[in-house]
């Protein structure tokens, strides 16, 4: 997925969702790292594009907290 459709995406989700879609991130992030560890990793550059995603979800959080504080 691109990351201007995945951050079109984000920008459709509530807060709540956006928290839940991170600690998903998150636990893929740590599943990836312990595979890589391992050397059950095939696709090394996963772990790069879901570290970036775990970035702009957390960005969009901060934006949307900051709208909503207005």
């Amino acid at each position: 997925m691109k990351s201007r459709d995945f951050v079109k995406e984000l920008d459709a989700k509530e807060i709540g969702q956006l928290q839940e879609d991170l600690v998903a991130a998150k636990k893929e992030l740590f599943n990836l790292r312990f595979q890589n560890a391992t050397n059950q990793l095939e696709n090394t550059g996963r772990i790069k594009e879901v570290r970036r995603n775990i970035a702009r979800i957390q960005t969009k959080i901060t934006e949307k907290q900051a709208v909503a504080e207005r």
